[in-house]
């Protein structure tokens, strides 16, 4: 009886493997496959029962580094052995991956990982942006603490100062301090909203939350600008807190709108708002069966290159007068529904995509 036509019974991993973002197989030190995950099974576009059974060795294109890896973990050579290859896949491109192989506690078996060299460094990126609008909140929370303190003395002793005055002139200096100190207040304020809100979880149907955006939009530029409905009506309800989700997508798509304004001005500026299912994700380190996917796309001249990667930094603005606050806070709601804004801008269009898991 072949490896193929013997009865599959799961290994007692399998279904701990089967959560894993990254491709996963478990073989024989003689190259033979005994379990293919399900990670493993979407990227190859074949069924696990064809991969296992099967010399690993074969998805390949160069045989060699792989044999001679299952080679050093037979003689325990080494702990654990990386290195970079590309797998073959049916009817698709080669797939650069890097390839970690390393023996198991069991013997006879080796595990080998294979993570999609582009999946690598989107994987990297996320992290990043995920630690850094983690660090700028703690930075933005105590910061903006630290800065209320003396602000409310400063205002306090202006007002009183100006009680004491009779100088005109000088009473217009006290007025401006005090008109400053609120201006700062208001910032701050700004600064510590989305900590101090409390997350209200309801049913949240997207699309709601796009034409309330639309209507918002439509309103304050009624002239030189289209706003595009490009929706999937099949996206089910998921729980979220429907007026944190207003707010990321009209932050997003003000700041589209007024990056347009030349455009406007000439009458063919366009916001498209399309909205998708996306299935076998990973962001977050995480790996999601579905996924929504709300892009907001305008044909805009694009987000100056100096600013790019610090986009979703706080005070970060690439207009003149903006309080930089916009895309950080839609940040940070996105993140507290466990998803994650990505950017993609070139001059001509600039495409944010909002990613939230679905159930």
């Amino acid at each position: 009886m072949t490896a193929h036509s013997a009865t599959h019974i799961a290994p007692p991993y399998a279904q701990a493997f089967d959560l894993l973002a990254t491709l996963v197989a478990v073989v024989r030190t003689d190259g033979v496959v005994q379990f293919a995950n399900a990670a493993l099974e979407d990227v190859m576009g074949v069924s696990r029962r064809t991969i296992e059974g099967s010399p690993l060795a074969s998805y390949f294109t160069q045989t060699e580094a792989f044999n001679n890896a299952l080679q050093g973990a037979q003689t325990n050579a080494f702990a654990t052995l990386r290195y970079d290859a590309h797998l073959r896949r049916p009817l698709q491109d080669a797939l650069p991956v890097h390839v970690i192989v390393a023996p198991t506690d069991v013997m006879g078996e080796v595990l080998v990982e294979l993570l999609p060299l582009e999946q690598q460094t989107r994987q990297d990126r996320e992290e990043r942006l995920i630690d850094q609008a983690q660090a700028n909140k703690e930075l933005i929370r105590n910061l903006a603490h630290e800065i209320k303190n003396p602000l409310g003395g400063i205002r306090g002793a202006a007002q009183l100062l100006q009680m004491e005055v009779e100088s005109k002139d000088l009473i217009e200096y006290t007025q401006v301090i005090i008109h400053e100190a609120d201006r700062l207040q208001l910032l701050v304020d700004r600064l510590l909203a989305p900590h101090r809100r409390p997350h209200v979880v309801g049913d949240v149907n997207i699309h709601e939350v796009c034409e309330r955006v639309r209507s918002l939009i439509l309103a304050e530029f009624p002239k030189g600008l289209r706003v595009v409905r490009d929706y999937d009506t099949s996206i089910p309800e998921f729980r979220g807190d429907r007026e944190q989700l207003i707010q990321t997508v009209l932050n997003i798509v003000h700041n589209a709108a007024q990056a347009l304004a030349d455009r406007v001005l000439e009458g063919d500026a366009e916001i498209v708002l399309r909205s998708r299912i996306s299935r076998q994700v990973t962001f977050g380190k995480q790996r999601y069966r579905l996924a929504l996917e709300l892009h907001v796309i305008d044909n805009g001249p694009g987000i100056p290159q100096d600013i790019k990667d610090r986009l979703f930094f706080p005070l970060v603005s690439g207009r003149d007068g903006g309080s930089g606050l916009g895309l950080n806070l839609a940040q940070t709601f996105v993140q507290q529904h466990h998803g994650l804004i990505e950017c993609d801008s070139v001059p001509g269009r600039t495409d944010f995509k909002i990613l939230i898991p679905l159930p």
